[in-house]
């Protein structure tokens, strides 16, 4: 998941026909969360890409986080068991739901572990269509990964197949409430760990 500002030809939506058969049609575009600061906003206009946790930590003038340090420094060490010698914290975090658990908790803004006390309204959301985005990575000789879980806990599968995305649990990507006796078992199973 190795950058976005991909320029694409039209060939990926026939080079992955069928992929996709058993995947909610809603579901190939992947969001990721930006603060729009101007520092931010200039340096992914200059560079062109979204870079991961690790090249930004090595870059001067970072910009505003908005993650929690700890997951954050934590995915710096998790493997990605089907990209050998790739760590989470090596990947650019884009996620499935548009209504990310992260947005709901800095709206909130009552964990202890954030940081980042600015609000929702700086914050900009960005969409990648996966293929188009896969293409890319693919064709740049860039690695890239999908979690069927959270990638910032401990335990978590990851798959680098796209036929595998009906492994992928939608009724929790599409869940609009993640907690209380209303919420389906097949949404529970998947709860946030910090």
């Amino acid at each position: 998941m190795s950058a976005a500002g991909c320029a694409v030809i039209g060939a990926s939506v026939a080079l992955f026909a069928g992929i996709l058969e058993g995947v909610p049609n809603w579901q190939s575009v992947i969001h990721f969360l930006l603060h729009c600061g101007s520092s931010q906003r200039s340096k992914i206009a200059v560079d062109g890409y979204l870079f991961s946790d690790r090249v930004i930590s090595e870059r001067e003038g970072a910009g505003t986080t908005i993650g929690m340090g700890r997951i954050k420094r934590r995915r710096l060490s998790l493997p990605i068991a089907c990209q050998p010698g790739l760590h989470v914290g090596e990947c650019v975090p884009f996620y499935w739901c548009p209504r990310s658990v992260m947005l709901f908790l800095i709206h909130r803004d009552n964990d202890p572990d954030l940081t980042y006390h600015g609000g929702q309204q700086p914050i900009l959301q960005l969409e990648a269509d996966l293929l188009r985005t896969v293409e890319w990575a693919e064709q740049q000789a860039k690695r890239w990964a999908f979690t069927l879980s959270n990638a910032g806990s401990y335990f978590f599968e990851n798959r680098c197949d796209l036929r595998q995305l009906t492994e992928v649990n939608w009724d929790a990507v599409r869940a609009r409430k993640w907690s209380g006796r209303s919420v389906p078992a097949a949404v529970r199973k998947f709860r946030y760990e910090p």
